[in-house]
């Protein structure tokens, strides 16, 4: 996939100044190399990408992992331009994080932190594909809604179908309902861990304006007192999010 990409690239003849990417899998962002990532990129782990593409561009290459990404474009452009500190929580095929600091990604050691879709919710609960059980992806992503949707209606394939007809489904509400408690419990740990002013959520589900109404509500029910003036809102750039953190690597 990877070689096909840069054929493409190099096809076209395109020039460039600089090359930020935005990439699903761990990332070290120091050396630009994917130490994990999961099957849904087959034999990605270990890829080196600064150096496969400084070496084919000769040009300066940095990488980033795609919710760090995608958070990064939110602060210089999104929903977080007007804050400092923001956690960015995004839902879909699995779970991902990113937390910002003073308007920077917080990065952690070797450039892995903000994997919460791997935090244990439920331990000793569903394997997970990091080699954990219980990991929070496996229980609040899009993925484990429509997984557990399946086991009520075969055709429930998608979280569009899912809304379509949950209001009518009465066994569908239960697992939607025990769905959202999922996310909830797990935003829960990260706001009395971070205490945050904003945490943004991404993914095509959050688009459905009563999921992040529900997950409000049923967060503040969870937390202290003290921690209820964090404000929990969708991500303004929807799939431009990553492009624009990938491109604002370079911007100094």
């Amino acid at each position: 996939m990877l070689k096909n990409l840069i054929h493409q690239i190099k096809r076209r003849k395109y020039k460039f100044d600089r090359i930020g990417i935005s990439t699903a899998g761990q990332v070290d962002m120091k050396k630009g190399k994917i130490p994990f990532a999961n099957e849904n990129i087959p034999n990605y782990t270990g890829t080196a990408l600064k150096d496969i593409f400084e070496e084919t561009f000769n040009t300066p290459v940095k990488v980033i992992n795609d919710v760090n990404a995608a958070a990064l474009g939110e602060t210089h452009f999104g929903g977080g331009s007007k804050v400092n500190d923001f956690l960015c929580v995004t839902y879909g095929t699995g779970i991902g994080g990113a937390i910002v600091r003073n308007r920077q990604v917080y990065v952690g050691e070797n450039g892995l932190a903000g994997e919460v879709g791997h935090m244990l919710l439920y331990p000793e609960g569903r394997s997970c594909n990091c080699g954990l059980k219980g990991c929070y992806e496996q229980y609040a992503s899009t993925t484990a809604l429509v997984r557990e949707a399946q086991k009520i209606n075969k055709n429930y394939q998608d979280g569009r179908t899912i809304f379509k007809y949950l209001q009518i489904d009465t066994k569908l509400q239960k697992v939607y309902h025990q769905w959202i408690q999922n996310i909830c419990l797990g935003l829960v740990n990260l706001i009395h861990i971070f205490n945050p002013a904003t945490i943004l959520l991404g993914g095509g589900i959050m688009e459905q304006p009563l999921v992040i109404h529900e997950i409000h509500k049923n967060t503040q029910a969870f937390i202290m007192d003290s921690f209820s003036q964090v404000r929990i809102k969708q991500t303004k750039l929807g799939n431009k999010a990553g492009l624009l953190g990938a491109t604002s690597l370079h911007i100094k």
